[in-house]
């Protein structure tokens, strides 16, 4: 698998609104909604790509999270608008990583940064190679002669 610094340029970007339930009591996200933000992230990514999880789970596929890694850098709060941006990892055999970005939509200002690594299972729970059509929509969806960055 790619590290961090050699990801695919191919991102896709989806902006949430940080609801009241997101917050503590001063109003600013709660640390762990940036990991539910990156499974969001995530989730819009497989779409764009044509392999939303909904299908994955029809053919018996789902994707388990084996690590995450998460940096904060600044605050976000309540009311503010955010953008997830999502980048894929060279895929494995049986797994891939992704890459996220969560930045304040209205400056830009990076939020927070992290990966997370996973291992493609079956129904049963055991490990799979990855699907030649999940691992194919994939590869053709980051190819660097595809168009830029995509607003999910």
């Amino acid at each position: 698998m790619k590290e961090k610094h050699d990801v695919f340029e191919r991102a896709v970007e989806h902006t949430v609104r940080v609801r009241y339930s997101e917050t503590d009591k001063m109003g600013i996200v709660y640390h762990a909604n940036y990991i539910v933000w990156f499974e969001v992230g995530r989730t819009e990514f497989c779409r764009a790509a044509g392999f939303p999880y909904s299908e994955m789970e029809r053919q018996g596929i789902m994707i388990l999270v084996t690590g995450v890694e998460c940096r904060y850098r600044r605050s976000a709060s309540y009311d503010d608008d955010v953008t997830i941006r999502t980048r894929m990892g060279d895929a494995g055999s049986r797994g891939l990583s992704f890459f996220y970005e969560i930045v304040r939509t209205d400056d830009g200002a990076l939020l927070a940064e992290g990966s997370t690594r996973h291992v493609f299972v079956d129904r049963s729970g055991r490990p799979v190679t990855i699907p030649s059509a999940i691992r194919e929509a994939f590869a053709r969806f980051v190819a660097p002669e595809g168009p830029g960055p995509t607003t999910a």
